[in-house]
């Protein structure tokens, strides 16, 4: 875990994006609500609509960075991390049923034929582009404050924000085109697009949200960082049942590590205390733990209870490749 200092900072990090996200999807909800309302139009009413869904989203979100914040209990002895991937599973829901009650509203809409107000398709571009530019600022606030904490739910707020700033510019570009035209059917067909776009954006934060709660390992960039320190340390002779997992902002490995078999127990320990702070160093916020093991005991232990043929380390290899040195159970997972 990272030490207090950087929790504190990075709880204020979070806490201050939360409340951003919460400020702007209530004034964006009020916006695009009053103005779709007035004018009619169901492209203006989708956008209000999925501004409400951020609305309810960035509430859970502000919830679940400070029930992940809170340090380990009695019942929850690795934290509580995982509650923002519950976030994102929520968001994602959310996303589905706005986009349903859009196509609904759409097909009516076309069903008669209504047509909009002169002024609505000012009023319409006007709290499109407010609520663009307005999206794009927040999500690059939230974008930056999930890459310094590494916090899943305001990752995931950050791409649906910068969704709306997608669909907001495609509804005001639909509205213009609509009063030059005189098409009544492009705003309805504009909100069944946009409810698509929704729908494959749930899609995604569904699958992302999911990954954590099955435990997924940590990215392949990670893992070689970890990798790394164990292989080009000397006194490692070899490591296997290596593990990783993610839980919101933090990240957690456990691995089984070999050395000498004289080492004494203080000097095993001095070893692992001394990766597991390079490991950290490496990669703040994880949480490391590591198994120390006599390094030709557990070879004898593999090759009798396993059947495991392996080449002791620093010993030629008997084929064509004879005067490397191979260590053994290098990242196994027996």
């Amino acid at each position: 875990m990272p030490d207090a200092a950087a929790r504190s900072q990075w709880k204020t990090i979070k806490f201050r994006a939360a409340r951003y996200s919460l400020a702007a999807s209530l004034t964006l909800v009020t916006l695009k609500l009053g103005v779709s309302l007035w004018i009619g139009s169901i492209s203006v009413g989708s956008e209000a609509l999925h501004s409400a869904t951020d609305l309810l989203a960035a509430s859970f979100a502000f919830l679940s960075v400070r029930i992940a914040e809170a340090p380990p209990d009695c019942r929850h002895p690795y934290g509580h991390g995982k509650i923002e991937s519950l976030s994102a599973l929520f968001e994602a829901l959310l996303i589905f049923a706005g986009a349903a009650l859009i196509i609904v509203a759409a097909v009516s809409r076309l069903h008669h034929s209504l047509s909009l107000p002169p002024q609505g398709y000012w009023w319409g571009t006007a709290a499109m582009a407010i609520s663009a530019l307005l999206n794009l600022i927040l999500s690059a606030v939230l974008k930056r404050a999930a890459h310094l904490t590494g916090s899943q739910a305001l990752n995931a707020e950050s791409r649906h924000l910068f969704t709306d700033v997608t669909t907001s510019l495609g509804v005001l570009t639909g509205l213009i085109v609509e009063k030059i035209t005189g098409m009544q059917w492009i705003d309805p067909i504009l909100g069944m697009i946009l409810a698509g776009i929704m729908i494959a954006m749930a899609v995604r934060l569904l699958y992302d949200a999911l990954q954590p709660l099955m435990d997924v390992s940590l990215p392949p960039q990670d893992e070689k960082v970890l990798r790394n320190i164990l292989e080009t340390e000397a006194r490692v002779m070899g490591y296997h049942k290596l593990r990783t997992r993610s839980m919101g902002a933090y990240r957690e490995s456990d691995v089984h590590v070999q050395a000498e078999d004289t080492l004494t127990l203080l000097e095993s320990h001095a070893l692992a205390e001394e990766l597991e702070d390079r490991v950290r160093r490496a990669l703040p916020g994880i949480s490391i733990s590591i198994h120390m093991e006599p390094y030709r005991e557990e070879l004898r232990h593999q090759q009798e209870a396993h059947g495991a043929s392996i080449q002791e380390k620093n010993t030629p290899e008997p084929s064509e490749g004879a005067g490397t040195h191979s260590p053994p159970m290098r990242g196994s997972a027996s």
